[in-house]
Order: structure tokens, then sequence, then C-alpha cells
């Protein structure tokens, strides 16, 4: 009885782990202040700082990811609080558009079960351990009838 209502407390914020902010969390008091059409590169950066990413492809997009997570069981992290911003940019340099991402505009993504397959043949438990039966010849004889080398030296007996 004991256990099951210790099953069902959660545990004091007190013991647990505090949140951490991970990331470039931008503040929206400075993020007003972008004006698209007039704010340049150089503006984005005094105010807002550097961005955490560019795009792969194209230097006039910027990414400015920021979360709050805090540790859950297996040593995973729980995403709180998720903020994606992607600042376009024009070929002179002057913001175009802001658009704003949360943790609800995120894909899912489905994880695919199959196993690559490995070159080789593909051997059952019985045959790996029937396979050398008959192989083993006890006058010193190959299968092939060739003698092994017992010389010491390189030969068709011998690899190294």
């Amino acid at each position: 009885m004991l256990a099951i209502s210790l099953g069902a407390c959660t545990v004091p914020d007190f013991l647990g782990y505090p949140p951490q902010s991970r990331g470039n969390k931008v503040d929206p008091e400075l993020l007003a202040q972008l004006v698209p059409g007039t704010s340049s590169k150089k503006d984005v950066i005094a105010l807002i700082g550097t961005p955490t990413s560019k795009a792969a492809f194209d230097d006039n997009s910027w990414l400015y990811i920021g979360e709050v997570t805090q540790p859950a069981i297996g040593g995973t992290q729980s995403i709180g609080e998720q903020q994606v911003l992607v600042m376009h940019f024009d070929a002179g340099g002057v913001l175009r558009s802001i658009d704003k991402r949360s943790k609800d505009d995120a894909a899912s993504v489905s994880v695919v079960s199959r196993t690559t397959p490995a070159p080789g043949n593909s051997t059952s438990l019985i045959q790996q351990l029937l396979g050398n039966v008959g192989r083993f010849s006890p006058t010193g004889e190959t299968p092939g009838g060739a003698a092994p080398n017992t010389t010491g030296g390189v030969g068709p007996g011998n690899s190294f």
C-alpha cells in the first residue's frame, strides 16, 4: 500500500534539476526593434547577437534557436519550450522577413525499423556449428588433397 502511494508522488522542485536554457532565446522587446526593410545584418547582430546557425545553402537566412530543457528519465532531455527565429536577408544585407517557429511547428519523424544487410553469407546457428564438420583431417592433409607446408616458409599452406 505504501509503495502504491509513493509511486503516485512527484519529486518536489527543490529535489529535481532546474530547467536549463540552451541556445539563443531572443527577447521579444529586442525583436520588436527590428524592422524588415530597414534593419541590416549589423543591426541584428548589435541587438540580439550572432545567429545560432545559418542555412546550409543560403548565407542570407539566419537561425536563432533557443529552448528550455529539463533532465528526464534515462538521461534524456524533455523540451519545455522551444523558439526558432528565421531571419531572411536580401543580397544587400537588409532584413526582409522574420519567421517565428515553436515546438508545435516541429515535424514528427518516424524511425524505420529495418536492418542493413551485411556482405557475405547469411548462415543459421546450426550451419555455423556444423560448418567445419568434415574439414578436419587427422593426417594433416587439407580437404583439397594438398599437403600443408611444413618448412615454415611461404607457400600454399601458410599465409600471413
